[in-house]
């Protein structure tokens, strides 16, 4: 399912990852972590898709929610878990989104053309 997000602008924090060998425990704090994402001031919502590579791209109002997030107790276990045992590789960037639109003959098509 795609996100809902608001009108322009907002920002988007993308997640790119290869999994290492050791994934005990990791299907259980991933999903631990979007239901604590959901639940953070400022979360706009969420996009995850993997097939060899791992791209999560979650959405935020502003800069302060998604430092507060980043600092986050829980999530900060589940950084150090990924970066000591799941992940053979990652890269977070964060990019300020300017411009939406889409189509789609689906209900949660974008309405922000242009």
């Amino acid at each position: 399912m795609l996100a809902t997000t608001p009108f322009p602008p907002y920002y988007a924090v993308i997640f790119s990852s290869l999994h290492a060998d050791d994934l005990a425990g990791y299907a259980e704090m991933a999903e631990r972590m979007m239901q604590l994402a959901a639940e953070q001031p400022g979360f706009l919502g969420v996009e995850s898709a993997r097939e060899g590579l791992g791209i999560t791209v979650s959405y935020w109002l502003d800069l302060d929610s998604i430092r507060q997030w980043k600092a986050q107790a829980e999530h900060r276990e589940a950084q150090r878990l990924g970066r000591e045992a799941w992940y053979a590789r990652y890269r977070v960037r964060i990019a300020r989104v300017e411009r939406e639109y889409g189509g789609g003959i689906e209900e949660n098509a974008s309405p922000y053309l242009g």
